[in-house]
C-alpha cells in the first residue's frame, strides 16, 4: 500500500511540491499547543545532545548530525539510504504532520531546523513546520516536558532526493563563470562576506563570484532566537533583486545559516525557484574555483592566526 501511494504522489507531483503543512512552515508555541492534541503532530527534537536531560513530551530524538555531512565538509548531502534507514527507525511516514523543535537559545539554532525541513522537503516529506523559538519557546508557553525517552513503530520508507530546492557546487560554479544566470546570496555576516574571516573546514576566505550578501540574521529581532513573522515579500525580493524565473540560492559556510535564508525567501516570502547550496563555501573553496573578496597569502595568513588564537 505504501509503494501504491508513493507512485500516486509521484503522478500527481506531490513528491516535489509539499501540501499546505498543518501548522504552516513556521508555527508558534501558542498555535502547536491549542491544536496537539487534533493535529497529534510527530515532535523531533533536533538537539545533539541533552534529549534524554529533559525533552518536549512525546517528541522523538534525531539528532542535527544525522542530517549532516562529514567533518571535512559538514555541509554535504548525507546518505539518502542511511537517512531512510533512521527515519523508519523513528517511526516517520512522509505525509504525517512533523513539527521540528531545535534549541531555540540563539538565532544561529533555528539553522538546524531549516536545515533538517530543507532536508525532509527534499526527500518528499510533506506536512513540515518549523517550532519557533525551538524547546525554549515550547518551555516558555508551560508545555509538558520530560525525560523518557520516546520511541514508535518502526515505518517502511522509500526515499529519493528531490533536486527542485538544491544548488549544487556545478550550479554555482556555472554560475561564478558566466555561463549560467542566477542570484548568488551570501546568507553569512558581512566580515564573512568579505574575506577577514573563514570556517576552519574552508581552504580559502572570500565569496562566490558575484554574489550578494544578505545575512540571515536580518530575518531576526536582535538577540532573539525566533525569527520574526514580519517578512515583507514585496520588499524582500526588491532588496535581494529576486527576478521571475531565476534561481535565487542561498549560501554560507556550510549549508546551515544558509538553510535558515532560504527557508525565509522559500517557505515565509513564497520566492519561487528558491534554492540552497548546502556544501556552501567549504565545498566551495576545497573544490579550487575562483572565489571573489579572498586576501592576499599575507593576509590570509593573519587571519587563520587570528581564527586560531580566539
Amino acid at each position: 500500500m505504501k509503494h501504491f501511494a508513493l507512485a500516486l504522489a509521484m503522478a500527481t507531483g506531490l513528491a516535489t511540491s509539499a501540501h499546505a503543512a498543518t501548522f504552516g512552515p513556521l508555527v508558534e508555541a501558542a498555535e502547536l499547543s491549542a491544536s496537539l492534541e487534533t493535529a497529534q503532530p510527530v515532535l523531533l527534537d533536533i538537539r545533539n545532545a541533552g534529549y534524554e536531560e529533559g525533552h518536549a513530551d512525546g517528541a522523538l530524538f534525531a539528532p542535527y548530525r544525522m542530517f549532516r555531512g562529514p567533518a571535512e565538509n559538514p555541509g554535504g548531502l548525507v546518505d539518502v539510504e542511511k537517512l531512510e534507514a533512521e527515519l523508519e527507525e523513528l517511526g516517520l511516514e512522509q505525509d504525517a504532520p512533523i513539527v521540528i523543535l531545535s534549541e531555540g537559545k540563539t538565532d544561529t539554532d533555528f539553522g538546524a531546523a531549516a536545515r533538517v525541513y530543507w532536508t525532509l522537503k527534499s526527500t518528499s516529506f510533506t506536512d513540515l513546520s518549523i517550532l519557533n523559538g525551538g524547546l525554549v519557546s515550547w518551555q516558555a508557553a508551560g508545555l509538558p516536558v520530560n525525560k523518557t525517552v520516546e520511541s514508535a513503530m518502526p515505518s517502511e520508507l522509500e526515499l529519493t532526493f528531490d533536486d527542485t530546492w538544491l544548488a549544487t557546487t556545478a550550479d554555482v560554479a556555472a554560475v561564478a563563470a558566466g555561463e549560467k544566470d542566477a542570484l548568488l546570496v551570501d546568507a553569512r555576516p558581512a566580515d564573512f562576506y568579505n574575506g577577514q574571516k573563514a570556517h576552519d573546514a574552508a581552504k580559502r576566505p572570500g565569496t562566490l563570484p558575484t554574489a550578494t550578501n544578505h545575512a540571515y540574521t536580518t530575518f531576526f529581532d536582535k538577540g532573539s532566537p525566533a525569527m520574526s513573522t514580519a517578512i515583507d515579500p514585496a520588499a524582500l525580493k526588491a532588496t535581494l533583486g529576486v527576478q521571475d524565473g531565476k534561481d535565487t540560492v542561498s549560501f554560507c559556510n556550510t549549508g546551515h545559516w544558509a538553510a535558515t535564508h532560504w527557508f525565509a525567501v522559500s517557505e515565509l516570502a513564497g520566492v519561487k525557484n528558491a534554492k540552497l547550496y548546502p556544501g556552501s563555501m567549504v565545498e566551495y573553496s576545497n573544490a579550487g574555483f575562483e572565489m571573489a573578496n579572498t586576501p592576499g597569502l599575507f593576509e590570509n595568513l593573519l587571519i587563520q592566526i587570528k581564527q586560531i588564537i580566539n
